[in-house]
């Protein structure tokens, strides 16, 4: 059972993100919230095994949010789902330490598989982001020497696969893979990112102009 904590101003919206989550098997609502003060004033997040996570919140906002759950609750994963496309968001969130990033227009099947992907250890990328890491490395090539910082072929195909719009079924299916190999190489562009244990890299990159 996947344990699941909703942050989320928007009454309608949060009650049928719980509704969703409480009506499907193998997930379950623990607790839902208004604002980040009230999540962190329970004790809920000791159960919890992802958090969905809005970020234009009243008082603490969803990313100073996420930092706070990594930092007191790392096996916490948390889920950006929020009306924000624009990639300063995104990247601030993913400095943060988010694992997953989505926008509330997202398809109920889309969410909760997710969910799963990051309560599984991996991290979900939209086509919005895909299209930033590959502007990232691409300007970050001329200035490496170092191959260990560089993706590798099939995960720039996999970059181009979901820049693309491409689902990860898609993905794989296109790369004759399976759908646990697009997450490996998804969590390997992660980690070449550094984001979770240098996130200071991704937030220069953004004030330089790299992404």
């Amino acid at each position: 059972m996947i344990s699941v904590i909703i942050v989320e101003d928007n009454k309608i919206i949060r009650e049928s993100l719980a509704s969703l989550i409480n009506g499907t098997d193998g997930f379950s609502c623990i607790a839902s919230y208004e604002d980040c003060e009230s999540l962190f004033a329970q004790e809920k997040l000791n159960s919890a095994d992802v958090v969905l996570m809005d970020i234009a919140l009243p008082g603490m906002n969803g990313i100073e949010g996420v930092k706070k759950i990594k930092e007191k609750y790392p096996s916490v994963s948390t889920i950006m789902l929020t009306v924000y496309e624009d990639n300063q968001q995104i990247f601030d969130a993913l400095c943060a330490g988010a694992s997953g990033y989505l926008v509330k227009k997202t398809p109920p099947a889309q969410l909760l598989q997710a969910i799963k992907d990051v309560f599984e250890g991996g991290s979900s990328m939209n086509s919005h982001i895909a299209r930033k890491v590959i502007s990232l490395f691409q300007e970050n090539v001329s200035n490496k020497k170092n191959d260990d910082s560089l993706l590798s072929k099939r995960e720039r195909e996999v970059l181009i696969d979901l820049s693309k719009g491409k689902s990860y079924q898609e993905t794989a299916d296109n790369l004759f893979i399976s759908i646990d190999t697009v997450r490996h190489h998804i969590r390997n562009i992660y980690n070449k990112l550094h984001v979770h244990s240098q996130s200071e890299a991704v937030a220069k990159a953004i004030r330089k102009g790299l992404i």
